[in-house]
This record gives structure tokens, C-alpha cells and sequence, in this order.
């Protein structure tokens, strides 16, 4: 009873293995690095005709697709791993909101950047300003979350949810943790907490070590 994951380094499957790997759930990678290239994406296309990562392969053979999905799902399969305030909790509301929140406002917006030209085609300024703006709007949208949250330990109090682990992953990519930290201080604060669950610590250190240098 194993869960496939099409995923690759440093992508949104990064919070679906992590969630698994809390969840001590078996699971095995197809790496797909999508952004590489269309051998790359040729991979996913079996299981998700969007030729996108993340996919989730369930042991039934079921595929689901769409990372806030797939964690939200799993937090269903998985409920003893409490990594989702359930139906009926007061806190389930704000759960819901920024788990549709991030690939609604922030995760939709690498789609542009991964390939700029999907918008402007080869035009060089034209991608520059458009690089510069989505970093922009990226790091607004953490401001905007950061504004409305009051982080206990982690952000919807003293437990990490699969909220957690989404924002964590999310806030290594462009504008990165630096900018990240700006503009959500509380917020940075809870995903270095995720950084260092000693229930992580193998998982990252395999699939996502910190580059020297990395912002932090």
C-alpha cells in the first residue's frame, strides 16, 4: 500500500512528501523536473494530462492532481495524524482560506514565471518587467497573509498543519526567504520551526537541502 508521488526537488510535491513522510505513510517519487523541458513533462502526462507536478498516485491507483488537493485529501485519508484542524473546529474556516489562498494567489503565479514567454513571447524587456512585477505581487500576497494571521508556534496555533508545510516550501521560491521575512516576519518565524521537526530533518536534508548561501 505505497503512494506514488510525481514530483521533483524543491517543487509543490516538496509539501506532499513532507505531509506523507509526517503522516508515516510508504510512499515512492517519479522525479519530474516539468520546467526542464517537454521529456520532463512527457513523465507526468500518464498519470496528469496537464503535464503538471504535483501528482499523487493513491495505492488504489486513483490519481489526484492539484497540490492543496492532495494535501487536503490526505489529511482526510490520514485524519490520526492531525495535520488539518477537522469539520466543526473554529480554526477550520482560516485553514481552508490560505490552503486555497496560496495556489490561488502566489503558487499560480511561478506558471508565468517558469516560462515568461508563454505571455510576452520572446520579448527580453518585456520578460524582465514581467519577472520583476509577479516577484512583486508574490511578495505582496505574503503581506496580505502575514496581515491577517496570529501565529502561535505555528501558524493556526501550537501544532503545524499541512498549512504549515505549504508555506514553508513556498516561501523558498522566488522572491525568497529574505524577502519572505520582510514582509512576514511571524510567518518566517513558524516556517524555520517547520525547517527543523526533527521528523523532517532526513526528509529535507535528502530531497531539499539548503544551498550554501540560502537564505534562511
Amino acid at each position: 500500500m505505497t503512494y506514488v508521488v510525481y514530483g521533483a526537488s524543491g517543487s509543490g510535491s516538496m509539501p506532499v512528501e513532507a505531509a506523507l513522510t509526517l503522516m508515516k505513510q510508504p510512499f515512492s517519487v517519479v522525479e519530474a523536473v516539468t520546467w526542464e523541458g517537454d521529456a520532463e513533462r512527457d513523465k507526468v502526462a500518464v498519470v496528469n494530462p496537464m503535464r503538471q507536478i504535483p501528482a499523487l498516485v493513491t495505492p488504489e491507483g486513483d490519481t489526484i492532481t492539484e497540490s492543496a488537493a492532495i494535501l487536503l485529501w490526505l489529511t482526510e485519508r490520514h485524519p490520526e495524524a492531525r495535520l488539518a484542524p477537522p469539520p466543526g473546529d473554529p480554526i477550520r474556516g482560516q485553514f481552508l482560506r490560505w490552503m486555497t489562498f496560496i495556489p490561488a494567489a502566489i503558487y499560480s503565479m511561478y506558471w508565468v514565471r517558469d516560462v515568461p514567454s508563454r505571455l510576452v513571447g520572446d520579448d527580453g524587456p518585456a520578460q524582465t518587467v514581467l519577472l520583476q512585477r509577479t516577484a512583486a505581487r508574490i511578495a505582496e500576497c505574503w503581506g496580505v497573509m502575514e496581515s491577517q494571521l496570529e501565529p502561535g508556534r505555528f501558524l493556526l496555533g501550537a501544532e503545524p498543519t499541512v498549512l504549515d508545510l505549504y508555506v514553508t516550501v513556498a516561501s523558498r521560491w522566488t522572491p525568497r526567504r529574505r524577502r519572505f521575512a520582510e514582509v512576514a516576519p511571524r510567518m518566517a518565524e513558524v516556517v524555520r520551526r517547520v525547517d527543523a521537526l526533527p521528523e523532517l530533518a532526513d526528509f529535507w536534508a535528502a530531497r531539499w537541502p539548503f544551498a550554501a548561501g540560502e537564505d534562511r
